[in-house]
């Protein structure tokens, strides 16, 4: 796979596949499973460091579990089946100024070895958007819901605000963006932004209309016991296997039977 691959695939209609991941085992399971792309989200403030919202990310800690996942995909993987590794560039990107986004979004490549980046936008980004690709930076958009405004939005909620989100779809578009993520957007509407914009759309709580999908890997496996995303779905129960495992591992050393 690479950014080109992800063009064809929506031209032959074949879904994309995307998820996230944030550590070594993690990216071994991914790639052994086939999966097309990987994103190093910020996310990870929320189910690796256990807090609120994904402000606190710094981008030390995006390039420290980025370069992780890069190399691991590079070491694991050939390069016709490896994935996409994508970087979240974590709040406030964008915000400081062009130029000191772009010296950022290029930190993150050297230093990660990833392929590209992504950037919560709308259509005041897109010159934001057109300078990381002029600069050589590929670029994965992200509209509707932008976790990174959740100060100002107040609440997570289903995005249905028709005109506005067509205008950023189209505005990343032209500003070169490779694809874009389309964050709990309304199915329907969605489904009418993945068959007008010529990219590729990654639906997460968008439906089935995109071109492909997104899924945070712990929701996905099961690894968070107190909380699961309304979009998600569980492929796996893996919190309920540890949790007994670790039970019986601690009953065997009470009970003198380990080692």
């Amino acid at each position: 796979m690479n950014i080109k691959s992800f063009l064809e695939k929506k031209k032959s209609g074949e879904p994309l596949t995307m998820l996230t991941a944030y550590d070594y085992i993690q990216t071994l399971w991914c790639c052994a499973a086939g999966i097309d792309s990987i994103l190093v989200g910020d996310s990870l403030g929320n189910v690796v460091q256990g807090k609120g919202t994904t402000l606190n990310v710094s981008l030390d800690e995006m390039i420290y579990h980025t370069e992780i996942v890069a190399r691991i995909a590079r070491q694991k993987c050939d390069e016709k089946s490896r994935p996409v590794i994508v970087a979240d560039m974590p709040f406030p990107f964008g915000h400081t100024g062009i130029e000191v986004a772009v010296a950022q979004a290029a930190r993150v490549i050297k230093d990660t070895g990833c392929d590209a980046v992504k950037v919560e936008t709308s259509w005041e980004d897109a010159s934001l958007v057109s300078a990381l690709v002029k600069a050589g930076i590929p670029v994965m958009a992200h509209i509707g819901l932008r976790p990174q405004q959740i100060l100002n939005l107040g609440k997570f909620s289903i995005q249905k605000a028709e005109k506005a989100l067509l205008k950023d779809a189209e505005a990343v578009t032209d500003a070169g963006a490779f694809s874009v993520v389309l964050e709990c957007v309304d199915a329907d509407l969605a489904g009418k932004i993945t068959r007008q914009v010529a990219i590729p759309t990654i639906g997460i709580g968008s439906g089935v209309g995109c071109d492909g999908q997104i899924l945070v890997i712990t929701d996905v496996l099961g690894m968070n016991p107190e909380f699961v995303p309304k979009h998600a779905r569980q492929y796996a129960h893996l919190a309920q296997t540890a949790i007994g495992a670790i039970k019986e591992y601690v009953s065997d050393v009470k009970e003198r039977k380990f080692p």
